[in-house]
């Protein structure tokens, strides 16, 4: 019963056996699907994709590196796709300073969040954060006065366990994926370790960032459970409990005022 809070099955990694693939997962203990939009392509292919199978619902949102998708045309169209009974969030949106560096581009970033920021406001629904070396501008965004209120998660989360705190006590969840299960994932374990297991989503982001042992292969969520035992372990509980309780946290976020049947 492991609810998947970030997938992009959309991905053309996918294109030989996406079908297969995600009418599988119900059968290996994934019952329920979050496909995330990150281009106005993959946001056209996640309602689709909604559409075609009980257990997936959609994300809508242009992730940072792909704002040259929006216009104001696009966003009337995000607009329609968020009005999709099972579109449950914008996103993945954001800011990602990693790549681009020039201040041009990252206001350009910075206007188009907002925007996305005050769709999400409009439809009253949660939103998929993306942030990558840009966690001042991130913070101090999502805390103003005007985006107060919106509920979200801190997609791949990637900065300190202080900042994790700070976004919990606006609201937030903490995604957590493959990472968690890296020799080298010092900073979110004591993450995870500080975090109420109340405040932690299940998410691959799959095809991406697979976890041990399967790391560099493409990812899918029937490695979720890689994710689930990594963080039991750390908190000092079971792998069933965190199932659980991630399940019940993804629900309450991504809920459109009721449940969507035996999947949710």
């Amino acid at each position: 019963m492991i609810f998947e809070t970030h997938a992009h099955y959309d991905d053309e990694k996918f294109n030989e056996d996406r079908q297969e693939l995600i009418a599988g997962l119900p059968e290996k203990g994934i019952t329920t699907v979050i496909n995330v939009g990150a281009s106005m392509r993959g946001c056209e292919a996640s309602v689709e994709l909604a559409k075609q199978f009980s257990h997936v619902y959609s994300a809508v949102g242009v992730h940072p590196s792909d704002i040259e998708d929006l216009s104001e045309a696009s966003m009337t169209r995000l607009r329609e796709l968020a009005s999709y009974e099972k579109t449950v969030a914008i996103g993945e949106i954001g800011l990602d300073y990693y790549w681009d560096k020039e201040e041009q581009v990252q206001e350009r970033q910075r206007y188009w969040f907002r925007r996305q920021l005050e769709l999400a406001k409009e439809m009253a629904l949660p939103v998929i954060i993306h942030s990558r070396d840009a966690a001042k501008d991130t913070f101090d965004i999502l805390s103003a006065p005007e985006y107060r209120g919106i509920r979200g998660v801190i997609h791949c989360y990637s900065y300190s366990p202080e900042m994790a705190k700070e976004y919990v006590k606006l609201g937030y969840y903490i995604g957590i994926g493959g990472v968690v299960t890296f020799k080298n994932a010092k900073k979110l374990t004591e993450t995870v370790e500080v975090l109420p297991l109340d405040r932690i989503l299940l998410e691959t982001d799959s095809p991406y960032m697979a976890p041990e042992p399967n790391r560099g292969t493409r990812n899918d969520s029937t490695n979720l459970i890689y994710v689930a035992d990594k963080i039991a372990f750390i908190k000092g509980t079971n792998t069933d409990e965190v199932i659980k309780a991630t399940r019940e946290n993804a629900r309450t976020l991504f809920s459109k005022g009721g449940t969507y049947g035996n999947t949710w």
